[in-house]
């Protein structure tokens, strides 16, 4: 990694933190802020999280087409001011189109910011140092997250409006702060790896869906945001109240449980995967994942102690905070290396669209059934954790080792230009 990447990936992290503290703030008081503090009631505050899946699915499609043809950063900061004046706009508005408006500002701008800052962190690296890139980027997303839901609960008072709005303007400067900070980026573009497929038709959905590695992978990434991300506070969460009688002090204890995972097993799990088959560690996040629902079925099934379920169910978010530490560096980076030159904002886009669709399905799924289908709701989700396996390991048939084993790749290619004889395959 020459200094300039290095420079501009830095800022580019910097943006990250500052982007998920600024979330943080806001995202787990809008429901009590639109239904209760602005009076709005209970159908308002559901029409707003909806809001913000439905804006993610109109703008994504054309997020990738504006990346490739003009670049991340003039895309990222747009996203950035839209969604600063949607955080404002909503900290003031006082009816439901307002807030409807605000919110549909919000999410688009925030939306279009994951793929470009992935593409960023694309032209920032090297198939040897992607995956601990992206993994900085996961890990300070989630403490940034945290540390930002920590301080906004502490501002927060649901008999003061003027505290909401306090909490949305810090939103709105966080994404301005931002703004300032990436607007100084200088970026470079790296090399991209020899073997991914060439490009015909730049920007073109028909040139993405004809590469059926591309289409397996975004199979694969809607089952694994459909089957943890989406069940996180729908699905397990009214599982875990209905059937495990687990309460709300030990729910958030749970979540906490899966934040606190991340950031402590993140570069410890790095090292362990990044000498790994792209493709067996996602398997491999499909089995724990399935020990995870497991561990679900004894909290709400097991019939044991109080302690003993609200023990496993804990577990269960624990688990799945270490197959978020094994992926993070996993799928990002192989969605990058699938892209043909120049089309990595195009592939980023696919994808962010693929795991908003799965956002917005697995609740609307997994709500009723894991609160009132207890039995079939974990061995459901049990059955999608061993299908990530078998897919993971289908796509590892159709991935060249460029793609499944950058390292190797890479290790072959310093020998050939050494002058050496190339290395033999290496599996692991």
């Amino acid at each position: 990694m020459t200094r300039a990447m290095g420079a501009a990936m830095r800022r580019i992290h910097v943006g990250n933190a500052l982007s998920a503290f600024g979330l943080g703030f806001t995202v787990p008081y809008l429901y009590v802020y639109v239904a209760q503090v602005r009076g709005l009631g209970a159908m308002t505050a559901a029409l707003v999280l909806a809001v913000f899946a439905v804006a993610a699915l109109i703008v994504l499609p054309f997020a990738g087409r504006a990346i490739v043809r003009r670049g991340p950063l003039p895309v990222l900061l747009a996203a950035l001011v839209t969604a600063a004046l949607g955080a404002l706009s909503l900290g003031l508005a006082g009816n439901a189109t307002a807030v409807l408006l605000s919110a549909a500002a919000l999410g688009a701008g925030q939306a279009v910011m994951q793929p470009a800052l992935a593409t960023m962190i694309v032209d920032c690296s090297t198939a040897e140092t992607r995956s601990r890139a992206f993994a900085m980027q996961f890990f300070l997303q989630n403490l940034g997250l945290g540390v930002g839901g920590l301080i906004g609960g502490h501002l927060v008072d649901t008999t003061r409006v003027s505290s909401f709005t306090l909490l949305f303007a810090i939103e709105a400067a966080m994404f301005l702060l931002l703004v300032v900070v990436m607007a100084t980026v200088r970026m470079p573009h790296s090399p991209r790896i020899a073997d991914a497929p060439s490009a015909s038709g730049k920007g073109s959905w028909k040139q993405l869906l004809g590469n059926r590695a591309m289409v397996q992978l975004c199979v694969l990434g809607f089952v694994l945001f459909f089957a943890c991300y989406g069940q996180f506070e729908s699905g397990l969460a009214a599982y875990g109240v209905e059937a495990a009688g687990i309460s709300t002090s030990a729910l958030g204890t749970a979540l906490a449980a899966n934040t606190m995972m991340i950031v402590v097993a993140q570069f410890a799990v790095l090292k362990f995967v990044e000498r790994r088959r792209r493709s067996r560690v996602i398997a491999g996040v499909g089995l724990i994942w399935a020990v995870a629902w497991l561990a679900a079925g004894y909290a709400g099934l097991g019939h044991g102690s109080q302690e003993m379920a609200t023990a496993a169910f804990v577990s269960t978010y624990a688990l799945f905070g270490l197959g978020e530490a094994m992926l993070s560096p996993t799928v990002a980076p192989l969605v990058a290396d699938l892209a043909p030159e120049g089309m990595a904002g195009q592939y980023n886009s696919a994808f962010a669209l693929v795991k908003q669709l799965a956002l917005a399905v697995g609740p609307a799924v997994g709500g009723p059934l894991g609160a009132s289908l207890h039995g079939p709701y974990v061995v459901a989700f049990l059955l999608f954790s061993l299908g990530i396996t078998v897919l993971a390991l289908r796509l590892g048939r159709r991935l060249t080792v460029a793609q499944d084993q950058p390292w190797a790749a890479a290790r072959t290619s310093r020998v050939v230009a050494r002058g050496g004889a190339p290395a033999e395959s290496v599996t692991a």
